[in-house]
């Protein structure tokens, strides 16, 4: 499909504008009139955190005349190592909110508006339809899937990246006939085979360059100028400093871009992940830190184990947990008494999960799994311990 941002009479820049994005209007190959264009542009960023901070500031401060900010979430202190919207002041307050008074503090010329809510099937048509492309900066799988089936639909470009540890990618999805997100990911991983930010890390520092890359993209696509990343995924190793480049083609049988596409509605993208619904019954029990303290004080406490890894367990620890990071848990399975009482805990619940999982498979009777984690324990339980 062709893609098209829009063909309409470009509106004037005024004299203080003419002065603000001077250095902008001095390029030949962008003009005033291609700052007209990122004007007139609206462009949706999903996601406010990592890549996000870099999206917000530098479009912001390029002069796109519409941005939406969407992210339900709300700062905590462990962002501020990579997520530069915000500072210590932000911390509790709504992403998407600080981060557009940060934008309009930035340049007072835009129409910025937040959106503090999840994206999902039930609204992605309606919000990302009155943009012209949209930028994902999100960190999982079934928002990156729920994005690209939402531009295809709709006929919007995607400009795609993502991060972990030291490495990030980024390209172009859905533009001039380009291949899309399922081209290169018909599928999604296995859950758990692929770990979050937050289970495996991240250089602080790395957002700052794939978020500006793909910053840059949306600019080249608004304006016409330059070469794309469409077909092209770009590959950055910060370890190394290489980058390197991956071709990918518009796959003619892609069940969503394909010359015959078989799925023209949006789906329930947590199910098709392979995430189980928040409602569904979990094959283990749960447990509430205010039901494990109780227990922990009993005549017969529990086995709680502690699946985090050990720069976790450095910040902080429930008293009396054993800890095992969950790639050990297996090699120690014979060790414990499979009738006893076990507690599972990470820190928000996911890691924990998979393990009391493990557990049920190899025939322990009662594994339990902290609700929330140990962050859930530290709100309810031991304020004074550090979050993270």
């Amino acid at each position: 499909m062709k893609t098209n941002v829009g063909q309409i009479e470009l509106p004037p820049l005024s004299a203080e504008e003419m002065g603000r994005y001077s250095r902008h209007i001095m390029l030949p190959e962008l003009g005033k009139s291609g700052q007209q264009k990122l004007k007139q542009a609206r462009m949706l960023l999903v996601g406010a955190g990592g890549l996000g901070s870099p999206l917000c500031l530098y479009l912001a401060a390029a002069g796109v005349g519409t941005l939406g900010v969407i992210d339900p979430d709300t700062v905590e202190d462990s962002n501020l190592q990579r997520q530069i919207l915000f500072g210590i002041s932000d911390i509790g307050a709504s992403k998407s909110e600080r981060a557009v008074l940060r934008m309009r503090d930035l340049n007072p010329h835009l129409d910025i508006t937040p959106y503090r809510e999840t994206l999902s099937a039930e609204n992605a048509l309606s919000i990302i339809r009155d943009y012209d492309l949209v930028i994902d900066g999100t960190d999982n799988f079934p928002t990156r899937y729920l994005v690209n089936d939402a531009c295809v639909m709709l006929g919007k470009p995607n400009i795609y990246g993502s991060i972990f540890r030291f490495e990030g990618q980024a390209t172009l999805f859905n533009y001039e006939d380009g291949p899309c997100y399922r081209c290169l990911y018909p599928q999604p991983p296995p859950p758990g085979l692929v770990p979050s930010c937050a289970e495996g890390g991240v250089l602080g520092v790395l957002p700052a360059l794939i978020g500006s890359i793909q910053a840059t993209e949306a600019i080249k696509v608004v304006t016409g100028i330059g070469s794309t990343l469409k077909g092209r995924l770009l590959l950055y190793d910060a370890l190394q400093m290489q980058f390197d480049e991956v071709s990918i083609r518009r796959d003619s049988h892609c069940c969503v871009c394909g010359d015959h596409p078989t799925q023209t509605q949006l789906v329930n993208y947590q199910q098709f992940c392979g995430i189980p619904a928040s409602m569904e019954p979990l094959p283990f029990g749960e447990i509430t830190p205010q039901e494990l303290q109780q227990r922990m004080e009993g005549d017969k406490p529990p086995l709680l184990l502690d699946v985090r890894e050990p720069f976790e367990v450095e910040i902080c620890r429930i008293p009396g947990a054993l800890h095992l990071p969950m790639q050990q848990v297996s090699a120690h399975l014979e060790e414990w008494d499979r009738k006893q009482e076990v507690v599972v805990h990470c820190k928000s619940g996911a890691r924990s999960a998979k393990v009391c999982a493990l557990l049920l498979e190899q025939g322990f009777h009662r594994p339990l799994n902290l609700k929330g984690g140990i962050l859930a324990w530290i709100d309810s339980v031991d304020p004074s311990l550090h979050r993270y």
